[in-house]
C-alpha cells in the first residue's frame, strides 16, 4: 500500500497509461524562468532583439514546458514519490509567449523488478509535436 496520497502502486500501472498537463506560457512565466534558471538568453527575453531574428516573436525557455512532465510524474502518474532518473529531449518546434503547451506522458515500458518505467513524452503546441523525447522513472517500495 502506498504511504503517498494519490500514487498508484507500480502493480497497478499498465502499458498505454497516461496523463496530461496543459498551461499557456505567459510573459511573467519567461521572466520567472529566466530569474529561476538564469538564462537571460535575448531570443527569450528580448523583443527588440528578436525582431530582427529568424523567429520575429520571443521563444519559450525549452526547458520550461519540459518541466511540465516533472509536474505529472509527481503528483499524477505515478505520483508522489517517484523519482526522475532520466529524460531524452528533442526540441521538434519553437515554443512562443501566449501558446498553450498540453504535455503529455505515456507509459511505454514497465519493469516491476528494478521498479523503473519509461515513458513516452510530449509537448503539444497548435496540434504540432513542439518537444519530445523519454524519461526513465524510478518508484521506490514505499512510494
Amino acid at each position: 500500500m502506498s504511504i503517498f496520497f494519490n500514487s498508484i502502486p507500480i502493480e497497478e500501472l499498465a502499458l498505454g497509461m497516461s496523463a496530461s498537463y496543459t498551461q499557456t506560457i505567459t510573459d511573467s512565466d519567461i521572466k520567472s524562468f529566466a530569474g529561476i534558471s538564469g538564462d537571460h538568453n535575448p531570443i527569450h527575453v528580448d523583443e527588440n532583439y528578436i525582431e530582427k531574428s529568424r523567429f520575429k516573436k520571443r521563444v519559450v525557455h525549452g526547458l520550461m514546458p519540459t518541466s511540465f512532465f516533472s509536474g505529472i510524474f509527481g503528483t499524477k502518474l505515478p505520483g508522489p514519490g517517484c523519482l526522475y532518473v532520466s529524460q531524452s529531449i528533442q526540441f521538434k518546434k519553437p515554443i512562443y509567449i501566449n501558446d498553450t503547451v498540453t504535455a503529455t506522458v505515456e507509459i511505454i515500458s514497465i519493469d516491476t523488478l528494478s521498479r523503473h518505467i519509461k515513458f513516452k513524452t510530449t509537448c503539444i503546441v497548435r496540434n504540432k509535436t513542439a518537444i519530445d523525447g523519454i524519461a526513465d522513472i524510478f518508484v521506490p517500495k514505499d512510494a
